[in-house]
């Protein structure tokens, strides 16, 4: 389930699925990157496009940096929501960032940021299309 909250920012709800625990039935922290992937497809799926649009106009999003808190345990079963915000747009860069809830409680579980550069079908660093820029309602910084 997916929930703009605003132009910039969407909140993606569900249940914490038993492959992505380990023994314990505790999240395994690469999961969270996923979950990350998935909220950021969320965020450009509410605003009236996809990922793969992008990657139509000749153009990949590779995952140059992240950063993770863990806060609290999800578990399995638990209903959790991933906060998606994208917080910067420049020339060949952006940054998105994350908060990881309880759905029940309001707990918070994880943030994180992820940062990606723009790079073109050989690979090389590009600048991001205007009209993406555009269309994702952040201002170029540069």
């Amino acid at each position: 389930m997916e929930k703009l909250i605003a132009p910039d920012t969407v909140h993606t709800t569900f249940h914490v699925r038993y492959a992505e625990t380990d023994a314990m039935g505790i999240v395994h922290h690469s999961m969270y990157l996923v979950w990350f992937e998935e909220a950021r497809s969320a965020l450009m799926r509410v605003q009236g496009t996809s990922y793969a649009q992008f990657e139509a106009d000749g153009v990949s999003l590779a995952v140059s940096e992240v950063e993770m808190r863990f806060i609290a345990p999800a578990k399995y079963d638990q209903l959790i929501t991933v906060e998606c915000r994208l917080s910067e747009v420049k020339s060949r860069k952006m940054t998105f960032e994350y908060t990881v809830f309880n759905a029940e409680t309001g707990q918070k579980l994880t943030t994180g940021i992820t940062q990606h550069i723009c790079i073109n079908r050989d690979g090389i660093t590009t600048r991001i299309p205007p009209q993406w820029v555009k269309r994702w309602s952040v201002t170029e910084n540069s």
